[in-house]
């Protein structure tokens, strides 16, 4: 049986807004279960450990998918989000690939955390897939491979500057994805907003937002 990491935010605040953020449900949940129902074991880890926080805006109705209301149901994983492993405990060694959900929190923690850092620099020169969708590509901010940006040359997509803008969290967040990985050297490409899109470049694999999750998640089976 494949083991995946899913590594979650752990961050709750929307910047000075006073209002609430963290990781995104559906970006989360589509996942887990397209991974999960083809027998992939998961294991879910977050820089503080225990409950990570859910971005309440990924609760609205609006919001909502089939896996999303999957998880509403779903005690047994509510309960396994509830007690995630801490972050600085986990070994590369003990899985085949690792995944980060989306939502704002990532901008915050993860994308500075230098245990995820060093786990997808890990992970990813083993040649083991490394996996992000929508505002967590935010986490390649500060990997480097031989001293070089990780995406450096790569083909990758994440939250585009226009979805950024649609949401009116440009001035909020402490940086753009797009920008980020642009300014990191990678090739950035995005589909029209909202729209399904992700790109695989070797064992890299980016989705643009949360309708791309799933989608993130087939190639990912693929690679494994």
């Amino acid at each position: 049986m494949k083991k995946v990491l899913f590594v979650l935010t752990s961050h709750d605040k929307l910047g000075e807004t006073g209002k609430k953020t963290g990781f995104w449900v559906e970006e989360f949940a589509a996942p887990y279960y397209y991974l999960a129902d083809r027998d992939v074991a998961i294991t879910l880890a977050s820089p503080k450990g225990g409950q990570p926080p859910i971005d309440p805006s990924s609760e609205t109705p609006d919001s909502q998918t089939s896996a999303t209301d999957r998880f509403n149901e779903d005690t047994e994983l509510q309960k396994k989000l509830a007690n995630t492993h801490i972050l600085e405990n986990i070994k590369e060694s003990d899985y085949d690939a690792v995944f980060y959900p989306g939502g704002h929190g990532p901008l915050w923690d993860l994308a500075e955390d230098k245990n995820s850092t060093r786990l997808i620099e890990e992970f990813y020169t083993k040649n083991k897939p490394v996996a992000a969708v929508c505002h967590a590509p935010a986490v390649f901010k500060n990997t480097k491979i031989q001293g070089e940006s990780l995406v450096k040359g790569k083909d990758v997509t994440g939250f585009s500057n226009t979805e950024e803008e649609a949401v009116q969290l440009t001035d909020v967040v402490p940086f753009l994805v797009e920008d980020m990985l642009q300014n990191n050297g990678g090739n950035y490409s995005k589909a029209g907003d909202w729209q399904p899109y992700a790109t695989v470049d070797g064992h890299l694999i980016t989705g643009q937002n949360p309708a791309s999750s799933e989608l993130v998640a087939e190639h990912l089976l693929k690679q494994l």
